[in-house]
Formats: C-alpha cells, sequence, structure tokens
C-alpha cells in the first residue's frame, strides 16, 4: 500500500514551502500523484518526494526550471543519467570552490583573531580556536626549501594514486607537523579520501606565536612552557604554519594545542 504524505509533509520533506510545490504542479514539472476530486487537496507519494528532491537540487545548480522540466521528461533514461552525472561533477565543482573560499575566510578570520589577541598581548603570544584540520603529511620532506615552498602542492599531489587525485584538494599553505621528534612537511586538506599519510588535529584553542628560524626553538620552548605551567597542558605535537614574508623568505607561527 502507498504511503501518501500532505503538500505541508511534502514541503518540509525537500526543505521548501507549499506553494512552490503548488507552483511545480501547475506548470507540470512535478504533479502530486493523487489529488482529492473534492477539496482538490494534493498527496505526494515517495518517489514524487525523490522528484522533488531532485529538481530542488537542479535549481540549487542554477538551472532554470524550463530546462528542469525538459530532462525530467525525456524518454531516453540514459539521457537523463548523463545529465544527472553531469550535474553531479559540477555540484562537486561548486562545493570545493565553496570549501577553497571558507578555507580562505578561516584564515582571514585566524589573521583579526590574531592581531587582536596580539593587542592584548604585548609579548607576541595569544591564543585561538581553530577548527579540525586533516593534513596529508610529506613521506620525504622535513624541512622547508627554496626548492620545495615551489610549487609545493604539486608534491603531495604527486604522491596520490591517479584515481585518489581528483578526490584530493589543499589549502594554500605549507606547514612543518611534528611529533615524538619527527617533522614532516604537511597540505592542509579541503577534500580528501582515505589514504597513506593522513593525520586529523583536533579542534580546540591553541597557543600560538610568531617567530624566524632563527629564534623558533627558543620560542617553542617557551609556549610548551606556557602550556604545562599555564593550561596544564602536554602537547603531543606541534604545527608551524610557514608563513611568506617577501621574495624567498619566509616565517613561522607556531600552534600548540592546549585545550579541546
Amino acid at each position: 500500500m502507498k504511503k501518501y504524505f500532505s503538500v505541508g509533509e511534502a514541503a518540509k520533506a525537500v526543505h521548501t514551502t507549499s506553494e512552490t510545490l503548488r507552483h511545480y504542479d501547475r506548470i507540470g514539472l512535478v504533479k502530486p500523484s493523487k489529488k482529492d476530486e473534492w477539496t482538490n487537496y494534493r498527496y505526494y507519494t515517495e518517489q514524487d518526494i525523490v522528484r522533488l528532491n531532485t529538481v530542488r537540487a537542479l535549481q540549487l545548480m542554477d538551472l532554470p526550471l524550463k530546462e528542469i522540466k525538459k530532462v525530467l521528461e525525456y524518454d531516453d533514461l540514459e539521457k537523463i543519467v548523463d545529465f544527472l552525472a553531469k550535474a553531479e561533477r559540477k555540484a562537486d565543482e561548486k562545493i570545493a570552490a565553496l570549501q577553497y573560499s571558507k578555507s580562505k575566510i578561516q584564515l582571514a578570520k585566524a589573521d583579526y583573531e590574531k592581531k587582536l589577541q596580539m593587542r592584548r598581548n604585548p609579548n607576541g603570544i595569544f591564543v585561538k580556536n581553530v577548527p579540525e584540520r586533516v593534513l596529508l603529511l610529506s613521506d620525504t620532506l622535513e624541512v622547508p626549501t627554496l626548492d620545495n615552498l615551489w610549487n609545493y602542492l604539486s608534491h603531495f599531489y604527486s604522491k596520490l594514486t591517479p584515481a585518489l587525485k581528483e578526490q584530493f584538494s589543499f589549502e594554500d599553505l605549507a606547514g612543518i607537523y611534528t611529533e615524538n621528534g619527527v617533522s614532516r612537511l604537511f597540505a592542509v586538506c579541503i577534500r580528501y579520501a582515505e589514504t597513506d599519510g593522513l593525520k586529523v588535529l583536533p579542534k580546540g584553542k591553541y597557543l600560538c606565536a610568531d617567530c624566524t628560524e632563527e629564534n623558533r626553538e627558543q620560542v617553542l620552548s617557551e609556549l610548551m612552557r606556557i602550556a604545562q605551567e599555564e593550561y596544564g597542558a602536554e602537547p603531543a605535537f606541534t604545527v608551524l604554519l610557514i608563513v611568506v614574508s617577501g621574495i624567498l623568505q619566509w616565517n613561522y607561527e607556531i600552534q600548540v594545542y592546549i585545550d579541546g
């Protein structure tokens, strides 16, 4: 026995309004499977919900309703599948672009948070909240050099199999991850799939400070001391973001995890 949904229930299921579904009915895009001849109430089946979800998703891809209607009325099912496969690839591109934009917003936010913390803490040490990050660690690169920072991300794409490359994208930054005395350069993943070399960093509070190559050991030592004495933390790893400061020059931002 078929299960039927009222227009309000169907609208809620596809995150739209009842009036939108009535409009779809009027233009013949998605007609309800049942309509009461006395009350004119519309009733939708689960298959109708699938079609409504498809229409809503395609609208988010900026496709006009006329084109969506034309495609879904094809008699050739292969054409419909091919069209939806292309729409899926376009959706992946849009998601990747939004994730990239989000990463840039997060970097800008972090920069302003740093400036705010620096204003409050003249000694240059500050705390900031960092979201969970997924790193891809290098198998071979341990320290930044002019050679490996040039076209940096190509190194990480090159370590992926051809099948995995399309599933990965990275933020435009570089860094060094150190744990148990072992350091590796890393790339921060925007999109990723399971593979060797992934490291998930917890979200939470990180004790941070800027430094140069010359004083980074001294600054790191001070951060570890503060983390232990003032926050009761025993950091298991450290992160050094590489901050390009000029042509062929870079500094670092050290990050020490202190709290979730």
